[in-house]
């Protein structure tokens, strides 16, 4: 019974070790990284009521390749758009004046950044360049292959080369996902 725990104990450490976390940020954090070393960002714009953000959370932000991709190549945001962050964003400050506390576990007011950015649903992950520029928005649950798309597509420039739709469509037609499934 004791090397049956012991065992146990073992696979549980080993799991551990092997899980790799996103390494998830405020904005103002990653303005602050960003200036001493640049790196894109991507920022998961989330509420705590939405399905598909909590399904993104479990199954594509958790995926091994997923995490260790963003940990190196971009700072992660995690933003709760109908959240009562006070939040400051190229010498703006941003906040939720319709906030109301006894829903903080429901639907809530639509914080100004989550406007800022021009998100209208949930999840949407947003990318900013290394000057924090808007690049794009992604809106959904993506699967840890179909987020791969976009993490490269950004991390690589290659969003630079594609001015029309069906240059996108040809990039996303040949590209080949690496990544785990889910």
């Amino acid at each position: 019974m004791k090397q049956l725990l012991a065992l146990v104990v073992i696979a549980m450490i080993s799991l551990t070790v092997n899980a790799q976390e996103i390494k998830w940020l405020s904005l103002e954090e990653a303005v602050v990284l960003q200036k001493k070393n640049p790196k894109k960002i991507i920022m998961d714009v989330y509420t705590v009521w939405c399905g598909p953000c909590k399904l993104l959370d479990k199954k594509t932000f958790a995926n091994k390749d997923v995490a260790d991709y963003i940990n190196k190549h971009y700072y992660a945001v995690k933003f709760n758009a109908e959240g009562n962050d006070k939040v400051t964003f190229k010498n703006k400050t941003y906040t939720n004046p319709s906030f109301d506390p006894a829903k903080a576990n429901k639907r809530n007011g639509v914080h100004e950044l989550t406007r800022f950015f021009g998100v209208r649903a949930y999840p949407t992950m947003v990318f900013l360049d290394e000057d924090l520029e808007f690049l794009a928005p992604i809106r959904g649950y993506k699967t840890p292959q179909q987020l791969e798309l976009y993490l490269k597509l950004f991390k690589n420039n290659d969003h630079k080369n594609l001015t029309t739709q069906e240059a996108f469509n040809e990039y996303y037609s040949t590209f080949k996902p690496e990544f785990s499934g889910e």
